[in-house]
């Protein structure tokens, strides 16, 4: 088991390679090639924290993304945002979501708080 410290976006590729590799070839607990699996997925994780950041998706985004999930259709959205012009203004950016909006569509369909806010 040759294990380093991330340090660098090649550091990062190579313990990607080496990983995907196990995924691919499950190794079992306990054993080296596991304890290294192990090893490798913390030091991975810990290199994303600190240096590859991820934004949420803007409003509409993520409401179409939910849609597509859920095969919703603007019309299951009426209940949540109200009439159905006032959900195609929101679906075509010309409406912002108010706050009742953004309650309403993460109560009814799970949609993230911080995704509905949007990312200043």
């Amino acid at each position: 088991m040759n294990i380093h410290p991330i340090r660098t976006r090649d550091d990062y590729r190579a313990a990607m390679e080496r990983a995907s590799y196990f995924f691919d070839n499950m190794p079992e607990p306990g054993t080296e090639a596991g304890d290294e699996f192990d090893i490798l997925i913390t030091l991975i994780e810990s290199y994303e924290r600190k240096n590859i950041h991820v934004f949420p998706p803007n409003p509409i985004d993520a409401i179409k993304f939910r849609m597509d999930q859920a095969g919703l259709t603007p019309k299951d959205l009426m209940k949540s945002i109200g009439q159905q012009n006032r959900v195609y203004e929101i679906l075509n950016g010309r409406r912002e979501l108010t706050l009742p909006m953004i309650r309403n569509l993460n109560r009814d369909f799970g949609i993230p708080i911080e995704s509905l806010v949007g990312v200043a």
